[in-house]
């Protein structure tokens, strides 16, 4: 069969981009209950259209991802490899889905297979099949992210499912769980210890650089007569290497540090960083935050 190949997009084609893009978003991000017997149904004409028996006396619903494994090794699936490669098509998978609707719909290349997918990721989550079982898992209730829309949570998990299953998340770098349920068991010590180097220093953001730069042999580079203004660091992290950081006293009396740009050659330059301002902008300012 002929391959159609397609060099650039009209302006027409292209303004629909933000369409299939938001679509995508939309199912991707749904934290609502699955609808299992759609789910269950759109799964079985796909078996079916492969010319596979569904195991309809083998249709399980799984609260979460962790609960699904639980009822895989109660049917002999025991390898954590054999439970993953057959993990398909939920609204985890929407942006890749949707990617080939938009080929589909607005380019006129015909992908008849993506439309029964795109309903499995809009009826409901994960699924698990093979020959013998089929288990369709639920989507969390609860999605966090930072600015940058990056898992994130300071306070709890960043996704969470309603059995309690949860995944800790912070700025988009997976966490134990203690570090952010427990505010008392990470430790400087720990954090910079830590072997992966994001945990590291997703660690030591947790417990705040100004606690973890205590614990670290530091060069003034500029130390500004305001405390407000701060001090300028120069910081060497186990494997991670220099940095600058800025310490400075807020305005309610809390000493706190933050990394700054390595072409900071004084306090007040970086300081005014933070505010994304010109130096000579923030001396004028009569109150600073």
């Amino acid at each position: 069969m002929a391959t159609k190949k397609i060099d650039s997009l009209t302006p027409e084609q292209e303004a629909q981009l933000p369409i299939y893009r938001d679509r995508a978003l939309k199912i991707g991000l749904n934290t609502s209950p699955i609808n299992f017997n759609e789910t269950v149904k759109t799964l079985k004409g796909i078996y079916e259209a492969n010319n596979i028996k569904f195991p309809k006396d083998n249709v399980h619903y799984a609260r979460s991802p962790k609960e699904a494994t639980v009822i895989t090794k109660k049917n002999g699936i025991m390898n954590k490899s054999d439970f993953f490669k057959n993990i398909v098509y939920g609204n985890n998978d929407s942006f890749w889905l949707m990617f080939y609707a938009f080929f589909n719909d607005v380019c006129n290349i015909s992908l008849p297979q993506i439309k029964p997918l795109l309903e499995l990721a809009e009826h409901g989550g994960w699924n698990y099949v093979d020959e013998n079982l089929v288990v369709c898992i639920e989507r969390p209730h609860t999605i966090k992210f930072d600015e940058q829309k990056r898992l994130h949570c300071e306070s709890g998990a960043a996704i969470e499912y309603s059995d309690g299953f949860a995944i800790y998340a912070w700025h988009g770098v997976n966490v134990p769980d203690e570090w952010i349920r427990d505010k008392g068991f990470l430790t400087a010590e720990m954090a910079l210890k830590e072997p992966n180097m994001e945990r590291r220093r997703a660690a030591c953001e947790i417990l705040g650089w100004a606690k973890i730069l205590g614990d670290l042999k530091s060069l003034v580079i500029d130390q500004d007569d305001d405390p407000q203004i701060g001090t300028l660091l120069r910081v060497t992290i186990p494997d991670i290497g220099e940095e600058l950081f800025l310490k400075v006293l807020c305005g309610t009396g809390r000493t706190f540090a933050m990394p700054v740009p390595p072409t900071m050659k004084t306090a007040l330059e970086a300081n005014a960083w933070t505010y994304d301002i010109d130096a000579k902008e923030l001396m004028g300012l009569e109150f600073r935050t």
